[in-house]
């Protein structure tokens, strides 16, 4: 939508939300399947438990496979000194660390914000943890924080992630071709957003999906993730 000018001109429609917005900052936080906790050293052991079989998880990340703990611990000391990213562990009832994602490119003077770092561990691929734990981040962004726009960016060949972005909400705007390079090699990035206009339906959505009437005795879903631009879609 796009509003005119006195010099017939078609220009932004105005805003309705107060700039900046406020940065995120680290805390808890608690679904019904998730806790996302900010990243720590306590976390390290999980997490490399977590990845050791999932040795193609790591194709589209900048670094790993690890096969000592130390080299986890040395990632995940990186991350919870950072500001931006800024690093949550994924977490199960049970406080077992089993992936990690985190807000990134953080701009509160125009009110956008990123998701990404995303690795989920063979044990919370295709589960409810994993999409409560990706609404959890959207809720905090979107209604604690006020932003106005949520971005999920991948490498153009990963499939999985575009199949994921497309599954959780996220409207798919294009490739950048060679936008950057990583592990020796040329990368296009496929760009997805959620914009606030959108987020009350696919928070409904979600809403609807994560209810315990939703999942039968032995935790199976009884209909699928259906948000409104994207059909009906599995796990």
């Amino acid at each position: 939508m796009s509003s005119v000018n006195e010099h017939g001109q078609p220009i932004g429609d105005p805003l309705t939300i107060d700039l900046p917005r406020p940065a995120p900052v680290p805390g808890v936080r608690q679904g019904r399947f998730a806790r996302l906790e900010p990243l720590e050293l306590r976390h390290a052991a999980d997490l490399h438990t977590a990845f050791q079989a999932d040795g193609a998880g790591f194709t589209y990340l900048p670094e790993g496979p690890y096969s000592d703990l130390s080299q986890t611990e040395s990632l995940v000391a990186r991350g919870a000194a950072s500001h931006d990213p800024q690093w949550y562990a994924i977490c199960d009832r049970q406080g077992r660390a089993l992936g990690h994602g985190t807000y990134l490119r953080v701009n509160p003077a125009h009110g956008t914000i990123e998701v990404g770092w995303l690795h989920f561990g063979p044990a919370m691929q295709r589960t409810p943890l994993a999409t409560e734990a990706m609404y959890l981040m959207m809720v905090y962004a979107f209604d604690d924080l006020g932003y106005r726009r949520y971005e999920w960016k991948c490498d153009a060949l990963n499939a999985p992630s575009r199949a994921a972005a497309a599954r959780l909400g996220f409207t798919f705007e294009g490739v950048f071709r060679q936008a950057t390079t990583y592990r020796g090699r040329n990368r296009d990035t496929a760009w997805f957003s959620i914009l606030d206009s959108e987020w009350p339906a696919r928070k409904a959505e979600f809403q609807r999906w994560l209810n315990p009437d939703n999942f039968d005795e032995i935790g199976g879903q009884r209909s699928a993730l259906m948000h409104p631009t994207r059909g009906q879609t599995g796990f």
